[in-house]
Parts: structure tokens; sequence; C-alpha cells
């Protein structure tokens, strides 16, 4: 397919391909100096940048804004740690959360999916925060406190290994993962069922007549986007080595949001970026201010009011024009026109 939203993919793979040459030269830079903390906080700021990710496949290509996406990222993070600590296995831990998430999502799904519009967006806050709740007042799970003491593990590669407690090791991990998840969620896109998602937010009563079935294509586009919040949970105790109920709080989901926002809705790369920076403003403005959230919140607002489109938003059109140009660029055989050779000697004979 060569539509616009072929298009538009190619030139956020240019962007994510720019994102992981920084990020490797932030692990090399890392790796030379030893320092730790610029690594963590990019690590934390992947792990987030799967949440955003979530939140812009739905927001983004099926026009859907879940309030409550962070209730899959923190049942992945509960499930990851309570794996861990029974059985410190990277793999385990990741299966268990995406078996976990997948079956949350399929019922999360089931119920938010019956509404459309702001009331999907009140069910999805609402759902997150009697999970919040119940997980807040549970003292197996930690109650407020949350769980601590999650074991530093060993993730096991063929015949190498690496361990969650190396700063360059673990972020070149979760790079990957994070990494992989954009190219699978971008590579759904690119395929019939990304044209239904973004029919759907174009003219949902349409869809129909077209032969598909637009419950089936939310409940997709949900369960995905949950399992994606889901694994990249997960990661998160064994960054961190404790999890807590504020993992599903609104505050959460709503950061996952600003950093959709920022990075430009419905460019999904945009999404990792826009985590990357919220993290980034959020660890410095914090070191000046208590008031950090008020700057973030300023900052969102002058956001949406100068740059309705995000930073991708800006910066991937430049990127489709060139890419539409090399394309369309003149062979050795084409006039200077960039006809192919033989369309021109016809249109030259032709009376």
């Amino acid at each position: 397919m060569h539509d616009r939203l072929t298009q538009s993919m190619r030139a956020s793979h240019l962007l994510a391909l720019l994102f992981v040459l920084a990020a490797l030269g932030l692990a090399a830079t890392g790796a030379a100096t030893g320092d730790t903390f610029y690594l963590r906080l990019g690590t934390e700021a992947l792990i987030f940048a799967g949440l955003a990710l979530s939140v812009d496949l739905l927001l983004g290509y099926s026009g859907a804004l879940s309030l409550g996406q962070a209730l899959y990222f923190g049942i992945g993070a509960y499930v990851s740690a309570l794996t861990l600590m029974k059985l410190p296995s990277f793999w385990l831990a990741m299966a268990a959360a995406f078996l976990a998430t997948l079956i949350a999502s399929v019922i999360g799904g089931l119920i938010a999916n019956r509404v459309r519009g702001v009331y999907f967006a009140l069910i999805t806050f609402g759902l997150a925060q009697v999970m919040a709740k119940v997980v807040y007042n549970t003292r197996e799970l930690g109650a407020s406190d949350g769980m601590i003491g999650i074991p530093v593990i060993e993730i096991g590669l063929g015949p190498f290994s690496v361990s969650a407690g190396s700063p360059v090791g673990f972020f070149l991990i979760v790079l990957v993962i994070i990494m992989a998840l954009y190219a699978l969620t971008a590579y759904l896109l690119d395929t019939p069922f990304g044209r239904v998602l973004t029919a759907l937010k174009a003219n949902e009563k349409r869809v129909p007549f077209l032969g598909y079935s637009v419950w089936r294509a939310r409940m997709a586009a949900y369960v995905l986007a949950g399992v994606i919040a889901g694994l990249s949970g997960a990661l998160y105790p064994m960054l961190r080595g404790f999890v807590s109920p504020e993992l599903m709080f609104f505050a959460t989901s709503g950061n996952a949001v600003i950093s959709v926002v920022l990075g430009g809705v419905g460019t999904l790369i945009g999404a990792i970026y826009g985590s990357v920076l919220l993290v980034i403003l959020k660890s410095i403005i914090g070191s000046w201010t208590e008031h950090h959230l008020i700057v973030i919140g300023l900052l969102f607002m002058l956001c949406v009011m100068f740059l309705p489109k995000g930073l991708a938003g800006v910066v991937r059109p430049a990127i489709e024009t060139w890419l539409s140009r090399r394309r369309l660029a003149p062979g050795p055989q084409a006039d200077p026109a960039g006809l192919p050779a033989i369309v021109a000697e016809t249109a030259r004979t032709s009376p």
C-alpha cells in the first residue's frame, strides 16, 4: 500500500531510527563515563513511553480517549512483581503480565466499548480508579505502601545474560522491547486493520457498510493497547524494585495523555518522544521547584494552543515531502518533469 497512512508511517520510521541512534549514543556515553542517573532516567522514560504508545493507538487511530490506561500498566507491574518474588525469571514475569493484561483488557473492553465519546473516557477512568482502590486496600499486595524487595534478576539471552541491575544492559533491553512494541503496532496499522481503525475515527457509522464490524475493530484495538501497556508496566518493578498503587492512579494515565499530545496525536513515534520529553522536564523542573506540575501544566496548555499537532506532527510532514520526492525522483531514462521516457515520448507524438 502506498496511501497517505503508509507515507506517514515511513516518516515515523525515520524518526524512530533517529530515536534509536540517540538512545544508543546515551548508552555509549553512560558506559564510558560510568554515569547511572541518566541511564536510569532514560529507562524509566522508555517504560512510560510504552504506556503512551498504547494511549496513542486508541486516541490517534480509533479516536477513543482512554483516561484509565494506567490500569493495565499497573496490572502488568503488579503481576510482574508477584512473579519475580515467587520465581525470579524475566521471561516468566513478562509472560504472566501478558496473560493477565490480555484477560483484563478483554474484560475492560467488554465494559468500556458499550459507549462512545466522553462516556468511554469516563468508564475507563472509573475502571482504573476502582482497581486502584482495590489494590490500595489489599494487605497482601502491600496496600498503600506497595510491594518492596523485588529481587534483581538476570535476564537470559541464550548463552548470555544481562543483569537488571546493570544500567546500560537493562536500558538496552528496555529499548529493544519498546521499539519492538512500536514496530509491531506500526506494522498492524499499515494493514487493512489499521485502515479500519482510521475509518472508525473518520466516520464510524459508515464502516459497517464496508463489511467490517465496528465492535470487533474497537475491541481488537482496546485489547492490543492494554497488552502494550501491561508489557511496559511489567518492566517497571525490574527497574525500581518496588510497585505501588500510584501506578494505577489518574496521574499516570494523565501523564501518558500529555506525552501523546506533546509528541503528536496519531504519529505513534511522537508518543515515545513525548514521554521522554515529559520525564526529562519533570526531572529538571522538579530539581528547581516543588511546584513542577504547575510548570508542566502551563507547557501543556501552550503546546495545545500553539502546537496542536505536537512535535512529531510538525516535523513529520517535512519528512513525508522529502520521502515523496525521493520516490518520484526521475531515473536515468526520465524526462525533466519526472515522467518515464516512454510516457514522455507518447505525449510528444500524440496529436
